[in-house]
């Protein structure tokens, strides 16, 4: 749209401007509308609800999410919300157990990986052993917490592991070494090591996969991630809600508290809830120095539908440290939910086998199908071919090939494999990466841009990745939009440790005490 052009259903001004209608925008918006306050505008520059928890369809009719979302929750009040926007039960939810294995030394080792050094090769298992001894000894004689990622651990793992595992793979994930990140992110995130338990691992040859606060998690039965924060969005007063490019928000000028929006409209708000990347943000606002400071690496989505029986049995997704493989994690996505793949009925050609060769001459045929999820992270340290190629009948990016072929060394799929469609997709601001600088450019940033009545929150907008998933993100929007509203704690953006241990999370969240603190915005006069 030219920016000429105005956008007449726009009101000039709204007490409150949501920016971006991903979980946290969406969390908000809720927050806004159960306390009565009808003063609030949600744009976004996709065409619907969901932002980075999107799912995309190919034209054969996979389904692919921008990562391995899945849903486990710390807060009762977002399991609440979710049941009353999707339904409740096993008629709208598949519940799944987490079945996660490492593949490196050409087998599979159960995560996590360091509860189960016992499936590696002698040698392997000994260099793990005497690096976490080592490291047990060195620990309890520290005069000092580690200084970053890489010091925790060696700290907590020992030289073993970090080399085997935990470097090459965290490199391949955050597309920054492990020496240029923090490691006060890491919570429930990292499962240390337990010496005597590794040893006796390692004795009784046994697996040791129950780890981590996702161990079991449930996924809707339709429409992959992105079907949930749609339906949130339905719960929602349409007519507040406003999708497409002409929404983008081209600048901000924070004296005025007045957007400027792609389609040339101003809207001036009271209060700005923003989702939108927090450097991009602070460039916007003449703080580039703090900007610069805020690493984030871009995430490239792959995949590949397929024909056949799914050879994996009920494995969830996979992690990939070695570099026989692109990418660091795969999800066997037709394993979540049936529906994320055609029917059986359905006739697809065969656009290349598993080992590359093209296919033209193929006849459509029925199912069954399967697939998989490939991510791949990028930064100006580790770059990605983006370059465009022939490739099965197509131009694709160079990294779609390689990821194909990646799965063909790390035996997910066999040479005569027959892959029937194909998906890539950039994301720009994929992960947000806990650097050194971070903490010290957040405790300066988020205060500057409240005193102009910005509130820059979510996986980006507040940059923190201890508190980036879906029930995170949803609830640093709730939290906000109380903030706005009565000057609330926000407990989530300022204590991740806290709502990461679920019994105090339901202490805060599910009980009325909670909500009835708050009276309605309407009758208060706030805003």
């Amino acid at each position: 749209m030219s920016p000429a052009v105005r956008v007449p259903d726009l009101p000039a001004k709204v007490a409150v401007l949501i920016v971006g209608a991903g979980p946290t925008g969406l969390g908000a918006a809720s927050r806004f509308d159960q306390h009565g306050l009808n003063d609030w505008l949600i744009i976004d520059q996709a065409s619907e609800a969901g932002g980075l928890a999107c799912t995309d369809v190919t034209p054969e009719g996979f389904l692919f999410d921008m990562g391995g979302h899945v849903i486990f929750s710390h807060y009762q009040y977002f399991d609440e919300l979710l049941d009353t926007a999707v339904g409740s039960g096993d008629d709208f939810w598949n519940t799944l157990q987490r079945v996660s294995y490492v593949w490196t030394k050409d087998r599979w080792v159960a995560y996590p990986f360091q509860n189960n050094i016992s499936a590696l090769p002698k040698e392997d298992q000994i260099k793990c052993l005497t690096g976490v001894a080592e490291a047990k000894v060195a620990n309890a004689v520290a005069q000092s917490k580690p200084k970053n990622f890489d010091e925790w651990i060696l700290r907590v793992m020992g030289s073993g592991i970090a080399d085997l595992f935990m470097r090459p793979y965290n490199f391949k994930v955050w597309a920054y070494p492990t020496t240029a990140m923090q490691c006060d992110w890491l919570g429930e995130r990292v499962a240390t090591v337990d010496a005597t338990r590794a040893i006796k691992n390692v004795i009784e040859g046994q697996e040791d996969a129950g780890w981590g606060p996702n161990a079991v998690f449930r996924f809707p039965l339709e429409g992959g991630t992105g079907a949930i924060w749609k339906a949130v969005a339905r719960l929602l007063p349409q007519e507040k809600q406003k999708y497409g490019e002409e929404y983008t928000v081209m600048g901000i000028d924070k004296e005025a508290k007045v957007a400027t929006l792609a389609c040339g409209q101003k809207i001036q708000y009271e209060a700005l809830v923003s989702t939108m990347p927090l450097d991009l943000t602070l460039h916007w606002l003449g703080q580039p120095k703090w900007a610069d400071e805020l690493l984030h690496s871009s995430s490239h989505i792959v995949g590949i539908g397929l024909r056949g029986q799914c050879p994996h049995g009920l494995k969830c997704w996979l992690y990939f440290p070695e570099d026989n493989c692109p990418f660091y994690r795969t999800t066997v996505f037709s394993h979540y939910a049936p529906k994320n793949c055609p029917s059986t009925d359905t006739k697809l050609a065969t656009v290349c086998l598993g080992d590359g060769t093209e296919t033209k001459d193929s006849q459509p045929e029925g199912g069954p199908y399967w697939s998989l999820m490939f991510e791949v992270s990028e930064s100006e340290l580790k770059a990605v071919n983006n370059q465009e190629e022939s490739f099965a009948g197509g131009r694709w990016a160079g990294i779609v090939r390689e990821c194909v072929q990646g799965a063909l060394n790390t035996k997910l799929i066999q040479e005569d494999t027959q892959i029937v469609s194909l998906y890539h997709r950039r994301l720009e601001h994929g992960y947000p990466t806990p650097s050194l600088a971070r903490d010290s450019v957040l405790e300066k940033a988020l205060p500057w841009l409240r005193q102009s009545g910005i509130w820059s929150r979510g996986r980006f907008g507040s940059y923190k990745y201890e508190v980036g998933n879906q029930d995170h993100s949803l609830m640093l929007g709730v939290e906000c939009a109380d903030n706005v509203l009565f000057g609330s704690k926000e407990v989530t953006l300022n204590h991740p440790n806290i709502v990461n241990a679920k019994k105090n999370t339901e202490i805060l969240y599910s009980t009325p005490t909670f909500l009835s603190r708050h009276t309605k915005a309407t009758e208060n006069g706030t805003l």
